[in-house]
């Protein structure tokens, strides 16, 4: 399988810079594989695609405040971090934009000090923060939200960050640890979210928080060479329960984004059991793979 076999052209101009208000009136194509057939409808719509039964698993993974702008101490030069997650207190796992050098000090914009103390193969280097009052109420308000690469923003617009913030969240974030959001959830409301609830469709949730691995191009042009970063996942015993039940009464279970596939995949024991998880998972699916928990999949086109 080669990469060139997933490319297609799009519009730039097709690429939203904002979200749609109210969140739910995003367009939605509607795929029957089986028969090829296309429809095209709204997000609101969705419930009419789900059954009464049917069990909907969403990814309940918060986005953090993790893009960090900061300057060299000795030069003014300016550097970009993103911080993908703790290695110990207040030492963190980061990408970085700009030259750099290990032991050198870097001041972010409210004077506060970092240290470059390490770093990886594959771009990851470690910063040690010298941050004196609680580092997630620091990061809170220094830090900004991570937006994709294709959606364009100036760091100095703070009323732009504030709706940023609420934006590129799921209504049903709740555990802080991605440095993406799983996208495909924020077309829903939480009216939508009731009305699905309302015709007795089942929701339940896993957690995997994204990681760099979603910034990061295939590299190469065979897809079984690329290695896909581990991200850590849990998959409650309740949302197993709820697998088990709705598999036994012939309905199915629709993943909410590729993430959540990810996770209910990661699930499934050697003999093809479904298990109850937390860690890290290494799994990468590409064409071929046979799914042995999801039945639909509610996603975004993926650039």
């Amino acid at each position: 399988m080669k990469l060139l076999d997933f490319d297609y052209a799009l519009d730039p101009s097709l690429i939203a810079q904002h979200p749609a208000h109210p969140r739910d009136r995003s367009r939605l194509l509607v795929l029957y594989r089986k028969m090829g057939r296309i429809e095209h409808r709204y997000f609101y719509e969705l419930i009419q695609y789900l059954d009464t039964g049917d069990l909907l698993v969403l990814n309940d993974t918060k986005v953090f405040a993790a893009r960090l702008y900061a300057r060299k101490e000795e030069t003014g030069g300016g550097l970009g971090l993103l911080l993908i997650r703790p290695i110990q207190d207040k030492i963190w796992m980061a990408l970085v934009s700009g030259k750099y050098k290990i032991g050198q000090r870097i001041l972010f914009e409210d004077h506060s000090v970092g240290e470059i103390v390490g770093e990886e193969e594959g771009g990851q280097i470690y910063v040690r923060f010298h941050v004196e009052r609680d580092f997630h109420q620091w990061l809170g308000q220094v830090g900004r939200t991570p937006l994709p690469p294709y959606i364009k923003r100036s760091h100095t617009n703070g009323q732009q960050e504030k709706e940023d913030r609420q934006s590129y969240q799921t209504v049903y974030a709740v555990f802080p640890g991605s440095i993406a959001a799983p996208t495909a959830g924020l077309h829903f409301t939480e009216a939508l979210l009731d009305q699905i609830r309302d015709k007795g469709i089942e929701v339940s949730t896993v957690t995997l928080h994204v990681g760099p691995g979603t910034f990061r191009p295939v590299r190469g042009f065979q897809i079984g060479r690329h290695t896909l970063e581990a991200e850590y996942v849990r998959v409650p015993i309740s949302t197993i329960m709820a697998i088990r039940k709705a598999k036994e009464s012939g309905k199915r279970v629709v993943a909410v984004g590729t993430t959540t596939v990810r996770a209910l995949e990661s699930a499934v024991g050697v003999t093809g059991t479904y298990n109850s998880l937390e860690g890290f998972t290494h799994l990468f699916i590409t064409p071929g793979y046979r799914f042995k928990i999801i039945d639909s999949l509610i996603t975004n086109f993926h650039l």
